[in-house]
């Protein structure tokens, strides 16, 4: 009984010890924290620093140069020769859902649907289809750790991440080394090569450390933010039927839908952006449901905020999803309402930086209309090819970190349509269904 007795004390002890050792240094790492910004503050200015913690500086701004080139991978010409292999993507996404006889989950699923988007059509890479689903995993445990704290132990999500990336960049490699070897001709200048064409246009041969670092990146831009407005998306149609049978309307008016059926050939890229509703429903699911909450931004130049001084060098944050549901211009900020970007209303036109889902100024999310685009295309076939009901009692609740997504995932069933807006029945269901 005095031995329990005792290792209880010194269980109790040790708690209280490492508790103290925590809070110590925390206490003595903000010190130190505040102490360095009170250093760097501008002695010119007589403002005094706003009080509170100031935050933690993050690394990873893109190189200048970089600008230049990711601006010419998202052109307006280089969305043209995406957009078809975009919709082939799509649609055999949308026909492999429909065909399960289960409900998908429609974030896990929109999450490999933008990977294989981000491999296939941006990097122009020939991976089959297993070794593409490995990779998925592969990947989406490199995600997963990215902000693990950097300890290096066994079984620590840090040690984790760093296997993943290990696995992924040999991968990437590989990928990258049989695609300048090939010979065969392509229809399209695909995002890697625009890559390298611009890199030697600016007198800069990459390196292959560059081409992998800047292929993860394309990678991780295209992945976790849109497979999160997809699944918003797909939510939100679900929710209001009426704004997806006015999507058939407006697509019915121009041409593109006749009787439930896509129109032979490929949609322009100009008659997708000629489709105004569509472009309302994508910038309110943005708004209303943008991916990440804030950006972060060093300020160049001491500047002043409500009688503080900012001095220049400091790291600050803006929060996106804040500056939505606080801006004065948008009414009833908390209701999914489309036609508020409508051309009868002016919510968006009054006052700048009221709407800012990618960001905005000189360093505004340059893969914005790549990400819209995709976005619409989606819209497009889900109105036009599927139908789809919630395969659970109620919607899920949504969670806001790392990116907005529902706990859970979105349990979802499609259906198939044919051309006169009829259910496509299963191999399963027409057995079933068959006389006797």
């Amino acid at each position: 009984m005095l031995f329990q007795s005792f290792d209880l004390v010194s269980a109790l002890a040790t708690f209280v010890a490492c508790l103290a050792s925590v809070t110590l240094l925390l206490a003595v790492s903000q010190q130190l924290w505040q102490l360095r910004w009170a250093a760097t503050r501008d002695k010119s200015c007589k403002l005094p620093i706003p009080k509170g913690s100031m935050g933690f500086p993050l690394v990873g701004e893109t190189f200048h140069w970089l600008l230049q080139v990711f601006s010419k991978i998202f052109s307006h010409e280089a969305l043209e020769s995406y957009l078809p292999k975009i919709q082939l993507v799509i649609q055999d996404t949308l026909r492999a859902w429909s065909s399960s006889p289960e409900s998908i989950n429609v974030y896990y699923e929109a999450q490999k649907l933008t990977f294989r988007m981000a491999i296939r059509i941006l990097l122009g890479f020939r991976i089959p289809e297993e070794e593409l689903s490995h990779l998925f995993e592969v990947y989406q445990q490199f995600v997963e750790n990215v902000f693990s704290l950097p300890i290096d132990l066994p079984f620590s999500g840090y040690r984790k991440g760093i296997r993943a990336r290990e696995v992924l960049q040999k991968s990437l490699e590989k990928a990258i080394r049989e695609k300048l070897q090939s010979t065969q001709g392509k229809d399209y200048s695909d995002a890697l090569d625009l890559l390298i064409e611009s890199g030697k246009e600016h007198g800069k041969e990459l390196t292959m450390q560059e081409l992998k670092d800047g292929t993860l990146e394309l990678i991780f831009a295209a992945y976790a933010t849109t497979a999160s407005a997809s699944t918003s998306l797909i939510m939100q149609l679900l929710q209001h039927p009426g704004v997806l049978e006015k999507l058939r309307e407006e697509m019915r008016s121009k041409g593109i839908l006749h009787n439930g059926c896509l129109c032979e050939g490929v949609i322009q890229l100009d008659t997708i952006n000629s489709l105004q509703y569509l472009d309302c429903v994508i910038k309110e699911v943005l708004r209303l449901f943008t991916p990440i909450s804030g950006g972060y931004r060093t300020v160049l130049q001491t500047f002043e905020l409500d009688g503080f001084q900012i001095p220049k060098g400091w790291s600050v944050m803006y929060s996106i999803r804040d500056t939505h549901d606080t801006a004065p211009v948008f009414k009833d900020v908390d209701v999914f309402d489309p036609d508020r970007f409508g051309r009868d209303r002016t919510e968006d036109r009054d006052g700048r930086f009221h709407y800012l889902p990618f960001g905005g100024g000189v360093r505004t999310c340059l893969g914005k209309h790549l990400a819209k685009l995709f976005l619409k295309a989606l819209a497009i076939e889900l109105a036009s090819t599927s139908r789809f009901e919630l395969a659970t009692r109620t919607f899920p609740r949504l969670t806001l970190v790392p990116v907005v997504h529902p706990v859970g995932g979105l349990k979802v069933k499609f259906f198939g349509l044919d051309s006169n807006q009829n259910e496509i029945l299963t191999e399963t269901e027409a057995m079933l269904s068959a006389p006797v």
